[in-house]
């Protein structure tokens, strides 16, 4: 597997519109990012060249503007960060994170049969 580059905060979210839409143009980035922003169009442009450095997004010109497209996949940038989070917040240990959430947050009875499923699944495999 390729190692997956470090996203911001801030590039995470222009990680979301391109993953939900792309190819976009940094225009169109742009558009949709100013409902959820207070950002200008120039951080934007320098959000989606920070990206392209990290290889996060490849981009293709398109007469004078790029068209955007992400190189790594949601999923797989989730899964990491979850992974960096867990080893530093909570040393690698997974039940401590899983024990913590329990504890904190309010569950629906359907969101508990899924993690009731997910856990005997869990289970059956080892």
């Amino acid at each position: 597997m390729k190692k997956l580059p470090k996203i911001s905060d801030s590039e995470w979210l222009v990680m979301k519109v391109l993953w939900s839409s792309a190819p976009l143009t940094g225009n169109e980035v742009v558009e949709a990012l100013a409902e959820s922003t207070v950002w200008s169009p120039k951080t934007i442009k320098t959000l989606l060249n920070r990206l392209v450095k990290k290889r996060a997004l490849g981009f293709e010109k398109q007469g004078r503007s790029y068209s955007y497209s992400p190189l790594v996949g949601e999923e797989d940038c989730a899964r990491a960060e979850t992974r960096s989070f867990l080893n530093r917040v909570h040393g690698g240990a997974l039940r401590p994170m899983i024990a913590n959430f329990l504890e904190e947050e309010r569950l629906t009875a359907t969101e508990i049969e899924e993690l009731k499923r997910i856990l005997d699944k869990k289970k059956g495999e080892s």
